[in-house]
């Protein structure tokens, strides 16, 4: 059990922790800035592919380019992270936290150094290190380092670099200061002259002459105070486990627990505790949580004369003697002790209280007794008593019921809860682990009902131990907390707070501040625990306790206060300020959400009213001005400066007098203008904060654009246009005067919300939140090239609507098949058409304005876009899984049905690209159980189309999981293979290489070859050894198609990618991660050779598409390997989580190297040599054909045939010598030869 985080380090402490952190600190200079790490660019080539592309189920993605890049979602739990943007504009998280991150600011000292940007929210930890609500982060090196000595939640930071100083608000408790405090310099945590506020504070602003500006819920100066009837609540020492040293032995006085909840001061067997006789002693109890005590009270025995003299008491686990105050029964008078305290064995006393100096935190503590009385020490009664109040879920360590307390703390649970010892916590704890879908998740719950004897105002806050000391951070919940304050005129109800249990460490939150009244027959404040809605999975829940604090307060003022830091003491009379005075005139109870200035005037929002202002107003020039139309009619969470344009969100509609409507939750206020402007109809939901970020919106700059952040998920339809589908984030573009979502342009995709910005100098600006992108918003389908030497991603023209939550599948594919998004593509260029073809599970826009499902055609014809579809016919929630081209039909299949020409289809339909209409007739439906095509493939030099997948018959032809069409008409091919044929590859113009789930003659096989002139089936030789499961992917890896990759998933779920090499499959050694399901495979080629190696050739390398765990990295879509590294290459989200790829496609076949790789120099030569002698031979023969045809036409007579001049050679020889007749080649003459 840990006792500094009960409520934080005491003030004494306080200062030697600043000084040891500052001791620590290094300061970092300001003009260095975050770095990120560049990925060499992948050396692709590419230029003989002509035209590529890429499918898959994405809505967001890039190439992997720098090392911060990953595919991890954001986070939906309440943790949030700071976020820096990479140059290619994706978002890389720095340092996560286990909470909101609600506040920054770059600390800038007086001398210009950046000691680093202060961090503030709810949070327990930030990068994995232990800190209470706040710490400092050096942006360059990404280090953490703690500000220990707060305990609660920061809301609101400023740094102050003209006095050093941060200003610190929120809801917390530090040194002798409650919710305000300042970080001054190298001097660490500083009380400010007021000791804080009553209230949380939210917003913290300079205002235009220097002075600092507080915001929040509160209506004085001070601290918290103790109850007007302090130490009234009794610590239960009926449930700690009691023990003694140097007991009596005599019966009935020996057990230490005869004491414990006995107050009559009644002494004899049972009733009390004795010591040895004559022998010094203690006795001890140790509780399972942990408290504050603030009065002993001891009954003295006096059985048989004996009687305690003289004690101490010891806290444990700190071994510390405490120091105590009581009144001298014989004096009167109030005296202190520690080693040493008296007990009075008077009979007129019947007990006697001692106070403690100190409040120190424990859970155990030891009386040690050094004197008695008599003849030997002893005790007949004790009590504990605390100023705070508590309600514990588990109900052993309320009020003791013994104590007969009419209306003493206690609790109630209901649901699966069980008790977990408190570990690192304060005290142990409940955990119920839950199905959210069950129905007995709703009906878990534990109902806290503290003990308040006084009524007034009241910090309400609940307590959650960290999740890291039980093992249950993957899957702490989510709880709603709610409350009941109370009754009659002063009737309070909070609403349901929110709480994420996901924090590292122990922490707490506010669920409430305002009157609480004191219990009664008739009512009692309650706060009530129960799961949220709406939550995934198994989920595991704590209840610890919740603690009721009673605000003390001066007085004065209503959510705003000036300071003066230039003064060491503060004003008492608030009416010199102008914000004091101007908070005053609002009705009691305001709150001020946000402040923010623009040039002389600072504006006040959040939820609060007075005379002709509702919830914002303006103070310059030493007045308080309401805002024109009165206000707006809601409260206002957040506001953002962007030049002379105030943006404001909330909860509101319209101006408070309905002059400017359609206001819905966010506006933008023209402080030059003084007028309120629609950001085009708004959202339909709160709006929490509005933070800047930086978008490359045109011309390749970069300009700040507002994010609207909150609980909505729609932009309301507008003059702008129709109404968009978001997910609680909405960005403006204000270049634009429009919304990001409206925008035709292919700009980065973001998800998640942003809670937080800032500015440092010198580096890219830090934010906070929850937010995920992978590059470019493109949808399902991408073009790649590498023009000028790099890699590119594109958009296809295709404009694919975003998936919706009911968009769905009704057939599904089988494993290692995707059946959303774009599944599968080709490009067709033939007979002056000019198309990219793809094919899935989607919806697009067409040109007309039309919508598309699931199979669209791109024109690329004379430049254009237009984008069409098939018409009617087919079933929109079909998917095509497998494209293929044959002249001028395209061959589509897949999850495929409906009518077509008044024919039903199944698995397959065929479409003439030349009429731009179905073919007709249609080829005869595939039939079977649940049809599916998952491959097509025409046939090398022939006609012949080969359509694999699940099914059982074509028409009325018996012809499992293989079929071919030709000439109008189904054929099967051979007999004996059954199954699911997944992939399709051609190795010659008649052998077919098939994968999937298969048998060949009733053999399983994964892999299967098809001989088309023999028609026979066989199982690929080694497959049944070799590949451990069903195959997906297959793609040759020489050029003659021998060797080939294998890739699927094995019997035990794990992914596998094996070559064969022609004689052996040789799996590869390193291993993918169980989440890798591939897709694709493919050979590319490289413009730099790799290092050589046995798997791939060095000028080639593999391209690997999917959903990819790689070794090392993490999740990607795609990944190049060369042999002995997998390199990640492509990154893709699809809402908030991976996305994936399914295939690359190409305008032109890979050209593969010569098989076997580069010939030995000696063999070139030798080649080199043949083919010279060959030319040589060839010139020869030209030769003497030429000079016989000419000697033909200038005359020559034949030689005699005879038998005797055939052998009278010398005659001829004399008459024309050889060099005659090869001297006249080339000659241009005519004239006969010469002799």
């Amino acid at each position: 059990m840990r006792f500094s985080s009960w409520f934080g380090p005491t003030a004494a402490q306080f200062t030697s922790i600043a000084q040891v952190w500052v001791i620590a600190t290094h300061l970092v200079p300001s003009a260095q800035a975050i770095n990120f790490t560049p990925i060499p660019t992948p050396s692709l080539d590419l230029s003989g592919l002509g035209r590529v592309a890429l499918t898959g189920n994405f809505d967001a993605i890039s190439l992997y380019t720098f090392h911060q890049q990953n595919e991890n979602s954001f986070s939906t739990n309440g943790s949030q992270s700071l976020l820096s943007q990479l140059p290619n504009g994706a978002f890389a998280s720095l340092d996560s936290a286990d909470a909101s991150i609600m506040t920054m600011c770059p600390f800038v000292m007086q001398d210009g150094t950046l000691a680093g940007v202060v961090v503030g929210g709810n949070f327990t930890s930030l990068g994995g290190i232990q800190a209470q609500g706040i710490a400092m982060v050096d942006p360059t090196t990404g280090k953490i380092t703690p500000l220990p000595g707060l305990s609660g939640q920061v809301n609101a930071v400023l740094c102050d670099q003209a006095a050093n100083t941060v200003y610190v608000g929120g809801n917390f408790k530090g040194a002798n200061s409650t919710n305000a405090i300042a970080w001054v310099g190298t001097a660490g945590w500083t009380n400010l002259p007021f000791a804080g506020f009553n209230g949380p504070v939210t917003s913290i602003a300079i205002a235009p002459d220097g002075n600092v500006i507080f915001g929040g819920t509160f209506d004085g100066l001070g601290n918290t105070t103790t109850p007007s009837k302090p130490d009234q609540q009794i610590i239960n020492l009926s449930s700690a486990t009691i023990s003694a040293e140097q007991s009596n032995s005599s019966n009935g006085f020996s057990n230490p627990s005869n004491i414990v909840c006995k107050t009559s001061g009644q002494n004899g067997p049972g009733n009390t505790w004795l010591l040895a006789d004559n022998s010094s002693g203690s006795w001890s109890a140790n509780m399972s949580f942990g408290y504050e005590p603030t009065k002993l009270r001891l009954w003295n025995t006096r059985q048989d004369g004996r009687g305690t003299k003289t004690f101490r008491f010891t806290a444990l686990p700190i071994n510390g003697i405490m120091n105590l105050t009581f009144v001298d029964p014989n004096t009167g008078q109030n005296t202190t002790c520690d080693s040493q305290c008296p007990l009075s064995n008077n009979q007129s006393v019947q007990f006697q209280d001692f106070h403690f100096i100190n409040v120190i935190g424990m859970n155990a503590f030891r009386i040690d007794i050094s004197d008695w009385y008599g003849d030997g020490a002893g005790l007949d009664g004790i009590e504990l008593f605390q100023n705070d109040i508590f309600a514990y879920a588990i109900n052993d360590f309320n009020e003791p019921a013994c104590a007969n307390i009419p209306l003493g703390s206690n609790s109630s649970s209901t649901g699966p809860w069980s008790e977990t010892p408190s570990g690192l916590s304060t005290s142990s704890y409940l955990t119920a682990n839950v199905t959210a879908s069950d129905g007995n998740a709703s009906s878990t719950s534990v109902i806290f009902k503290p003990d308040i004897k006084q009524s007034g105002n009241y910090s309400v806050q609940i307590y959650t131990p960290g999740c890291k000391q039980d093992g249950t951070c993957t899957t702490r919940g989510i709880v709603n907390v709610t409350g009941t304050f109370a009754s009659g005129t002063e009737s309070a109800t909070s609403l349901p707070t929110q709480i994420f249990q996901t924090n590292d460490f122990d922490k707490y939150d506010e669920i409430y501040s305002g009157f609480v009244d004191s219990n009664t027959n008739s009512f009692r404040p309650t706060v009530t625990l129960t799961p949220s809605a709406n939550q995934n999975g198994n989920i595991t829940l704590v209840a610890q306790r919740v603690r009721f604090q009673l605000l003390n307060s001066t007085g004065g003022l209503n959510g705003l206060f000036e300071y003066n830091s230039s003064q060491a003491t503060v004003d008492s009379d608030f009416s010199n300020s102008i914000f004091d005075q101007a908070g005053m005139t609002l009705n009691t109870g305001a709150v001020v959400n946000s402040l923010a200035v623009i040039g002389s005037t600072t504006f006040v929002a959040g939820n609060f009213s007075g005379d002709g202002i509702e919830n914002i107003f303006s103070v310059s020039t030493g007045n308080a001005t309401s805002l024109p139309g009165g206000g707006l009619d809601a409260e206002i969470f957040s506001t953002y400066v962007d030049g002379t344009v105030l943006y404001v969100g909330g909860n509101f509609s319209k101006t408070t007098n309905n002059s400017v409507a359609g206001l819905s939750n966010l506006a933008a206020f023209d402080t030059n203008k003084q007028t309120w402007q629609p950001l085009g109809a708004g959202v339909n939901g709160r709006v929490l904060t509005i933070v800047p970020l930086l978008l490359n919106i045109s011309n390749g700059q970069p300009e700040t654009c507002i994010t609207l952040n909150g609980n909505f998920n729609q932009i309301l339809a507008s003059n702008l246009g129709d109404p968009i589908a978001v997910e609680g984030l909405a960005v403006w573009v204000p270049s634009q005067n429009n919304w990001l979502q409206n925008l035709n342009l292919q700009t980065m995709a973001i998800s998640g919300q942003l809670s937080a910005a800032t500015n440092v100098s010198g580096s890219s600006p830090l934010l906070a939140g929850t937010i995920s992108s992978q590059g470019m918003a493109i949808n399902d389908a991408v073009a790649l090239s590498n023009s000028g030497g790099s890699l590119s991603l594109d958009s296809l023209g295709l404009q694919i609507q975003p998936q919706q939550s009911g968009f769905s599948n009704k057939k599904r594919a089988v494993a290692g098949q995707n059946s959303f998004g774009v599944v599968t593509g080709l490009f067709y260029n033939n007979g002056g058409l000019d198309l990219t073809i793809l094919g899935g599970h989607f919806a697009a826009n067409a040109a007309d304005g039309s919508t598309i499902n699931n199979i669209a055609f791109v024109n690329n014809t004379d430049n254009g876009k237009g984008v069409s579809s098939i018409g009617s016919g087919v079933d929109p929630d079909s998917s095509f899984l497998a494209l293929a081209t044959q002249d001028t039909t395209l061959y589509a299949g897949g999850t495929v049905t409906g009518q077509v020409n008044g024919a039903t289809v199944d698995g397959l339909i065929l479409y003439d690209l030349a009429s731009n209409a179905f073919s007709s007739p249609q080829p005869p439906a595939l039939a079977g159980d649940s049809v599916l095509v998952n491959a097509i493939s025409v046939r090398p030099s022939s006609t012949e189309v080969y359509v694999g997948g699940s099914f059982d018959a074509a028409g009325s032809l018996g012809c499992p999981s293989i079929c071919v069409f030709n000439n109008q008409q189904w054929n099967r091919p051979g007999s004996g293979l059954a199954g699911n044929v997944s992939t399709l590859l051609w190795q010659n113009n008649d052998q077919l290489l098939v994968g999937g789930n298969l048998t060949v003659s009733s053999n399983a096989t994964s892999l299967a070859t098809y001989d088309a002139k023999t028609g026979q089936w066989a199982v690929v030789n080694g497959a049944n050894t070799g590949i451990p499961g069903p195959v997906t992917a297959l793609a040759p890896s020489i050029a003659d198609r021998s060797q080939y990759w294998v890739a699927g998933k094995s019997l035990n779920n794990s992914a596998f990618l094996i070559k064969y090499d022609g004689a052996n499959f040789q799996p590869v050694s390193e291993d993918l991660g169980n989440e890798t399901t591939i897709l694709g495979l493919s050979m590319l080629d490289l413009s730099v050779n790799h290092a050589a190696n046995n798997l791939v050739d060095p000028t080639m390398t593999l391209l690997i598409t999917g959903q990819l765990n790689l070794p090392s990295f993490g999740n990607a879509s795609a990944a190049l390997f060369n042999g002995t590294t997998f390199s990640p290459f492509i990154l893709s989200t699809s809402g908030n989580g991976p996305g994936s790829l399914s295939q690359i496609f190409t305008e032109k076949t890979v050209v593969f190297a010569t098989s076997g790789g580069h010939l030995a120099l000696g063999l070139v030569v030798l080649i080199s040599l043949a083919c010279a002698a060959g030319v040589t031979f060839l010139i020869i023969v030209a030769g003497f054909i030429w000079e016989r045809l000419r000697r033909r036409r200038e005359g020559y007579v034949a030689a005699p045939t005879a038998v005797t001049a055939i052998y009278d050679k010398t005659s001829n020889i004399d008459r024309i010598p050889p060099e005659s007749l090869f001297s006249s080649l080339g000659r241009g003459g005519r004239g006969p030869p010469r002799i």
